[in-house]
């Protein structure tokens, strides 16, 4: 995908109007992870330090359209940032009337973007009036990438010049990397407790990547369509002949879902539930398969190690209870060790790459959750397609 990028614009002079992501937990003024807006300082001191005026712009929170509580002011994360710039981050929140004034410090934050009459349903007037701001509309926001807002989409398409700040690249590129023009083999790892929640994403990749892997509720699912006993495992008889579709597409393909012959059980899910590991033949009636066993967990070892692209976005196992975690931690590892290109992203996979300490073995780590699952199951994001559009 072909899109401008920030680093190719000339700023000096420029105003510049950054939709980025700093929608940070935030509890009687107080924010709870930083992570949001640490992540996107690269982009504003870039454009600064080009010798633009920056006005930073983000949604916060869930605010009912039109109003501002107390609980919907920017001003913590507007602090926040100012702490970690170095200079003064006031907050404009009568932009509409007046337009914005910069100090001697050239950044500005909007007050919450979320709070503007016609901000979710792209009312092209406020994307007007945003794009009336600036001489360039930076795009560094990925995880809205799968919404059309006034802030992220008709502002694109109403201001003078768009670029993708240097988050949405990198993001961008690992995804191109990944899914668009991957080195092969390609190992996508999709797991999660139902197969309703990712048959699309299934059903995309099955056309795509060399071996599937499936793990959780997903592998129950799989196994009970090729006949496997699993006890009480979760799953979704309804979904059978759906899982069945995808393991013959990648059969016709000369392509691979990888299935176990040995599993880890218990007969509760519980944090102090007694973990046995059998052969699947060997699942009682009144057993829960809660992870892959340490056999298949070596097959899966090997298969990722040689991969030159791995898609992960899923746990294998109950990983939150340590005695079933063996499978998702020789996963995790076999990815971390990997010499190919890994994507990982998803909260429960991003929970297991920190539980396993591997975050800076990985290639690339999204956090972009919904927007990255829109893009997994194929579908156009309107992000990408304003970016690719405005090239």
């Amino acid at each position: 995908m072909h899109f401008n990028k920030i680093t190719d614009l000339n700023l000096a002079g420029k105003k510049v109007f950054i939709r980025t992501d700093m929608n940070v937990p935030l509890k009687d003024g107080v924010i709870g992870d930083d992570t949001r807006i640490r992540a996107g300082l690269t982009t504003i001191k870039y454009a600064l330090d080009n010798g633009a005026q920056v006005i930073v712009a983000t949604h916060l929170g869930r605010p009912t359209e039109g109003e501002v509580s107390p609980a919907d002011h920017v001003k913590p994360v507007a602090d926040a940032l100012a702490k970690l710039l170095g200079v003064e981050v006031p907050v404009v929140s009568d932009w509409q009337a007046n337009g914005v004034k910069f100090s001697s410090s050239n950044v500005v934050m909007l007050e919450n973007v979320r709070c503007n009459k016609g901000e979710k349903k792209n009312v092209d007037e406020l994307g007007q009036q945003y794009a009336a701001l600036c001489d360039v509309f930076c795009y560094d926001a990925f995880a809205t990438a799968h919404r059309a807002e006034a802030s992220t989409n008709s502002v694109g398409k109403n201001a003078a010049a768009v670029c993708a700040g240097m988050l949405m690249s990198k993001e961008l590129d690992s995804l191109a990397k990944a899914v668009a023009t991957p080195a092969k083999p390609v190992v996508a790892v999709v797991a999660g407790s139902k197969v309703s929640t990712k048959l699309t994403i299934l059903d995309n990749l099955a056309d795509k990547v060399d071996v599937l892997i499936v793990g959780g509720g997903i592998l129950n699912t799989f196994m009970l369509a090729k006949g496997t006993k699993i006890g009480a495992s979760l799953a979704e008889a309804d979904l059978v002949a759906e899982a069945k579709k995808v393991m013959d597409k990648m059969e016709a393909r000369g392509a691979i879902v990888p299935l176990p012959q040995d599993v880890v059980v218990a007969t509760e899910f519980s944090a102090t539930a007694t973990a046995t590991e059998k052969n699947v033949a060997d699942v009682a009636d009144n057993e829960m398969i809660l992870d892959i066993g340490a056999k298949f967990a070596g097959e899966l070892a090997q298969i990722l190690e040689s991969a030159g692209t791995i898609i992960w976005n899923g746990p294998v196992g109950v990983f939150e209870f340590d005695q079933f975690a063996n499978g998702t931690k020789v996963v995790a590892n076999a990815i971390a060790n990997s010499n190919g290109f890994s994507l990982a992203g998803g909260g429960d996979t991003i929970a297991a790459i920190n539980k396993f300490q591997i975050f800076d073995k990985i290639s690339y780590v999204s956090t972009a959750g919904g927007a990255l699952l829109e893009f997994l199951e194929g579908k156009e994001l309107p992000a990408i397609t304003l970016l690719t559009s405005r090239a």
